[in-house]
């Protein structure tokens, strides 16, 4: 009688509260090292997710399966409230205990350390955190008593408990070694895909094309942008600005837009769904990115894939992507730093197509593939 051997597949459970269309940059990321990890036939992935309407299962490839919760998500479906991280901690947490009971995961890879990674660290399975950074204590002014009081206790604890910690920038692993010096932190960069997001074919604009997209929040400094757009437009009319996104900050902004001598010339175009994105980021010739505070910004890789000049403020991993080859670093609540940056754009044209270039040439050296070859190396799989 022949020995028979069954291959066995390892099992590997993803907790993220986003998934397309629902969040922002966790969610793509999550989505495109789903599309990798689709790759390797000796996974088998289940991501548990939120649902903008119902409970579902979804099959995303033969070896991954995706669970939608139903959160009852109401509003802004790229802004997720305490109520909707509380739901989708309890309700993951309840699928997890029902899946526990047939399924043997050796793995969890949790995006965000609460709710993702406290919901993981009550089980037996080992777990890795992925930090994004609204998850790392003091990365958001409007969380310092939630973070003082409680998370940078709690963060600290479930990072202790997981396997490996790992973020998506440099400046971030900083952040998080603030609260957790002894705390072993990798850095794993996102990626971004330059077949999607590519400079346009041919751009013969005779204005200057300024975009900005992220969640229209204090935080990502949106006002210093149109507050400097409205400065330069006084100098020139050649120019235009387009902002991208939503957010509680949207109806302040709007005014003050409203409130210059060329509002015309300012675009508020709201959310725009993921795969719409390129054609938009194709037709700009400058990105800026005037955070106070980021990760690993989703949007300014995909801006510099799309051959995009970039004035950004040097919080996160900006640093990481932009130097002087292919942007201007501009100091954080500054409307005369952006101002003075794209007023140097504006006046070469040399100078702002070399960057643009450069910008391309930087993003061809990141993919998806390169990012998900590190966590499968966490995984044990290579």
């Amino acid at each position: 009688m022949g020995l028979e051997y069954k291959y066995q597949k390892m099992k590997i459970l993803i907790l993220n509260y986003e998934f397309p269309p629902l969040g922002g940059g966790a969610g793509n990321a999550t989505y495109y090292l789903l599309k990798e990890l689709a790759k390797n036939d000796s996974l088998e992935v289940t991501l548990i997710t939120s649902s903008t309407d119902r409970y579902r299962i979804e099959q995303f490839t033969p070896n991954i399966k995706i669970i939608f919760l139903d959160i009852g998500k109401k509003g802004n479906i790229h802004y997720q409230s305490f109520k909707d991280l509380l739901t989708y901690g309890w309700k993951a947490w309840q699928k997890i205990r029902e899946l526990d009971k047939t399924e043997k995961f050796d793995l969890t890879h949790a995006f965000f350390t609460v709710p993702c990674a406290f919901v993981a660290m009550w089980f037996d399975t080992p777990y890795i955190v992925g930090l994004r950074g609204s998850d790392v204590p003091f990365y958001s002014e409007k969380f310092f008593w939630l973070d003082k009081i409680i998370f940078q206790f709690l963060n600290k604890y479930i990072w202790k408990k997981a396997k490996k910690v790992v973020a998506n920038s440099q400046g971030l692993k900083e952040l998080a070694n603030n609260i957790a010096p002894n705390q072993e932190i990798d850095v794993i960069y996102n990626g971004v895909d330059t077949d999607e997001f590519k400079p346009a074919v041919q751009n013969d604009n005779m204005v200057l094309n300024i975009v900005s997209s992220s969640r229209l929040t204090k935080r990502k400094g949106i006002k210093y942008l149109i507050e400097a757009f409205n400065k330069l437009s006084l100098e020139y009319e050649d120019i235009n600005l387009q902002i991208i996104g939503s957010g509680e900050e949207e109806d302040n902004l709007k005014i003050l837009a409203e409130s210059t001598k060329h509002r015309e010339k300012i675009q508020f175009l709201g959310p725009c769904p993921h795969e719409q994105m390129a054609n938009h980021l194709s037709q700009n010739d400058i990105f800026v990115l005037p955070s106070l505070n980021e990760g690993m910004s989703n949007s300014l890789l995909e801006a510099m894939a799309s051959g995009l000049a970039i004035v950004a403020t040097d919080t996160g991993g900006t640093k990481e992507l932009v130097d002087d080859d292919n942007g201007i670093i501009v100091e954080k609540n500054s409307t005369e730093s952006i101002y003075t940056a794209l007023k140097k754009l504006h006046e070469s044209k040399q100078l702002l197509d070399n960057m643009k270039k450069q910008s391309r040439l930087k993003a061809e050296k990141l993919s998806w593939q390169k990012m998900a070859g590190k966590y499968l190396k966490i995984y044990n799989i290579q």
